[in-house]
């Protein structure tokens, strides 16, 4: 038998975690199974620190440079767009669309250390990469020790 210490919250967690799998199974059936043309567009991101600067990539197959927006307000990051249904193919019909179009806008809150003036971004082969450059001054070692006099 394992011996654990007492936590009169682990009850409420669990019944909390309960409540959350109901939220999101509920937010499964609001959302429209047919992917319908004026449904949102929420793109997959990865973000990442390297040594010399932080890096957020978003999956934006098919949508070009001038569908898409990225600005700084407020040491915030704001990658907007908007990907659009091709509707200028009037001869064909389509049977199924499971791609999905519409608006986006993911905001990220940027470190002390990110250098705002020099974020730049490329976008290839589907793939928006945004790099954010830290401050030389968050270069210096994150741990400092305190004497105690």
């Amino acid at each position: 038998m394992l011996v654990t210490r007492y936590n009169p919250n682990r009850n409420m967690r669990e019944f909390r975690r309960g409540f959350d799998l109901l939220n999101s199974m509920l937010d499964d059936i609001q959302k429209p199974n047919d992917n319908s043309f004026n449904a949102d567009f929420s793109p997959a991101i990865n973000t990442r620190e390297g040594e010399f600067a932080y890096h957020v990539e978003v999956d934006l197959p098919g949508m070009s440079k001038e569908d898409i927006n990225i600005q700084v307000e407020d040491n915030t990051l704001v990658i907007s767009g908007e990907r659009k249904f091709k509707d200028e193919v009037k001869e064909e019909n389509y049977y199924k669309v499971e791609s999905s179009f519409g608006s986006f806008s993911r905001s990220f809150s940027l470190p002390d250390a990110a250098d705002v003036e020099n974020i730049h971004a490329e976008s290839k082969d589907g793939v928006l990469e945004v790099v954010v450059p830290k401050l030389e001054e968050a270069k210096v070692d994150k741990v400092k020790k305190i004497d105690i006099k």
